[in-house]
């Protein structure tokens, strides 16, 4: 019986585990609109040949560009942004004021 116990908290606690990992946010031909749900703060990018590109933060550091066509996603980038935006500006005393 505590065997049985301890084989079922066991498999509860790898369980509990695995739902904290990050489920894939991205597909190949995934839904437009799907992405759009999932990413309220995606930023229309470059619209051009039928092609629809949407930019998404990741984090401080990296973006994503992800390219939609007839409403699929057909490609996904990820980017590095330039270093000049991580550099902090001293504000300048007339701003201050």
């Amino acid at each position: 019986m505590k065997r049985l116990l301890l084989i079922i908290g066991f498999g509860l606690i790898l369980g509990g585990c695995a739902s904290f990992q990050k489920s894939t946010q991205y597909e190949i031909g995934m839904e437009e609109s799907d992405f759009l749900k999932r990413h309220n703060d995606a930023v229309i990018s470059k619209l051009e040949d039928g092609q629809k590109t949407y930019r998404v933060v990741r984090d401080d550091r990296f973006y994503i560009l992800v390219t939609f066509e007839n409403s699929r996603l057909v490609k996904l980038e990820e980017k590095e942004l330039p270093t000049y935006w991580h550099q902090k500006k001293e504000p300048v005393e007339s701003e201050m004021q």
